[in-house]
């Protein structure tokens, strides 16, 4: 018999699967503090939560049994993850049970701003009629939703049936993808530019945040409306506040904040042009019964040593393959950064090779690595080593893994190649050299010597006398310091690439300007965080 703690409230139809088994025992104390979960929780197999529980290392220290903590719902910040992979404890989460809720709260906030549904409550049971709320058709109306993943696609086919035109951005979107949910492929500048709505639904990383700001607003249709219930700090909320008040934004609905919850004073809350919720992006009956469906599930699974899915921290690796990967786990996700930063395009595959010693053994949870560096500039922390595979597929990213013997004389050698939508390849290779780590040794056709840290600068540039020269003139009267330097070429006079490693980051407008120097192709920052 296997028992089960739940230490939150969760649905009792959730969990009834757990219940009803034979061989489960489910008990429920919620409200505990550390101290009384340290006490009993060495004799539960399994944990199941929602937000309010913090399982800290020390619960787990004391959970001598425990195999498996599940969350009921999507993020695990609650859970000391790198606590429970040192103990080899599965925790699991929910990432699909709150997709339609979130879908459909997104759209009611579209459909409360084009009509002013708050607006007209408030005054209506203040006992004021006032019929002079104008509001808009969303039929024959363009909609930009930033980011297609679950959520984002989920409202793209809502907002067709309401007479739409969808415009999608997702780095991950390509042709295919889109043509088969219905909707058209475009920038970030042309949904700003041309959408009457803007649904956001993409994670907030340091590429997303504030990716709507002043910029933006200055070049937006005039009357257009933006909802928010991805995540707070996607939009400038400043700067929203003053496209609001210039009469570029007609009105915005947001579900979330930079901070929660927001100051009494925010100005989105004595707005009468903002809509607002606390969050409610989950707050379902629904949502709260699937996610604990879900993750009961799950737990079931992984007690009776049977598949599961949904894991965010590793899974067991036997400890004699787990030596050998261990020290090419962070160059692998390092060769994904890379690579994920060189490349503009939609990503359609990813090759992965592994030559020498790495091809004798099972390299998959290196191969995790990587995809979770390619991916992580746009997921950011919403990606992890065990759901990697599962967003590369979701998104249509075929990944295949090769192995040869021959390294052409290295010990090992792990190589990333992107294939983009529009044909176009990036090629990375990297080792590890002994005294000196992890080294990129290969860009493209161009062979180098890079360490894959701090703040890079990546150069495409025509090989010609004075380049450097001029790329460090610039640089130097920008107060950006050049640390290292590698160039590399394969034929005098031809192509050539120049790598600077700086000891900060160069602002935007020194990148525009190396790119108008003479014979210089391209110039794009590179940060390992």
């Amino acid at each position: 018999m296997f028992k089960v703690l739940v230490s939150d409230p969760i649905s009792d139809m959730g969990i009834q699967q757990l219940v009803d088994a034979s061989d489960i025992v489910v008990e429920k104390k919620t409200g505990l503090s550390e101290d009384e979960l340290v006490e009993i929780i060495a004799e539960y197999d399994g944990l199941l939560v929602r937000s309010q529980t913090k399982v800290t290392e020390k619960i787990m220290e004391a959970g001598k049994n425990l195999r498996v903590i599940g969350r009921a719902g999507v993020g695990v910040d609650n859970i000391n993850l790198e606590a429970a992979t040192k103990r080899g404890i599965i925790v699991i989460n929910a990432p699909d049970g709150n997709t339609i809720t979130t879908c459909e709260h997104a759209f009611a906030m579209m459909m409360a701003l084009a009509r002013h549904i708050p607006q007209a409550y408030a005054k209506t049971i203040q006992g004021t009629w006032d019929r002079k709320f104008l509001g808009v058709e969303l039929r024959n109306k363009t909609l930009g939703v930033l980011g297609m993943g679950r959520i984002g696609s989920e409202v793209a086919k809502r907002a067709k049936a309401f007479g739409m035109e969808i415009l999608g951005y997702d780095p991950f979107l390509t042709e295919e993808r889109a043509e088969k949910i219905g909707v058209k492929v475009a920038s970030v500048d042309d949904i700003v530019r041309n959408a009457d709505f803007i649904s956001v639904h993409t994670p907030l990383t340091p590429e997303t945040k504030h990716m709507i700001s002043r910029p933006q607003f200055e070049v937006m249709k005039k009357g257009m409306r933006i909802v928010n219930c991805a995540r707070g700090g996607v939009i400038d909320e400043m700067a929203l506040v003053e496209a609001i008040d210039q009469g570029i934004v007609a009105g915005a609905a947001f579900d979330v904040f930079e901070k929660e919850p927001p100051e009494a004073d925010h100005p989105f809350l004595h707005n009468p042009k903002i809509i607002v919720t606390p969050h409610l992006g989950a707050s379902t009956i629904e949502a709260q019964e699937n996610v604990a469906i879900d993750v009961s599930e799950q737990v079931l699974h992984i007690l009776r040593n049977e598949p599961f899915k949904n894991a965010v921290n590793m899974p067991p690796v036997a400890p004699s393959v787990m030596n050998k990967l261990q020290p090419y786990f962070e160059l692998g996700e390092k060769i994904g950064t890379f690579a994920a930063q060189l490349n503009n395009q939609p990503v359609k595959e990813i090759l992965v090779d592994y030559a020498g010693d790495l091809a004798e053994v099972d390299t998959q949870p290196l191969t995790r690595y990587i995809i979770k560096g390619v991916l992580s500039r746009h997921f950011g922390s919403d990606v992890n080593i065990v759901n990697s595979m599962h967003l590369a597929k979701v998104r249509d990213i075929n990944v295949v893994v090769s192995k040869a013997s021959a390294t052409k004389g290295f010990t090992n050698l792990v190589s990333v190649t992107l294939k983009a939508q529009d044909g176009t390849e990036h090629r990375f290779a990297g080792t590890l050299l002994n005294g000196y780590g992890a080294r990129v040794v290969q860009i493209d056709k161009f062979p180098v010597d890079i360490s894959p840290e701090g703040h890079l600068i990546f150069i495409s540039h025509n090989d010609k006398p004075g380049i450097i020269g001029n790329v460090g003139t610039l640089l130097g009267k920008n107060d950006v310091n050049i640390a290292a330097m590698q160039v590399g070429r394969k034929v005098i006079g031809g192509e050539a690439i120049m790598v600077l490693t700086v000891d900060k980051a160069a602002p935007k407008e020194v990148l525009d300007d190396l790119t108008k120097l003479p014979e210089i192709n391209k110039a794009q920052q590179i940060i390992f965080e």
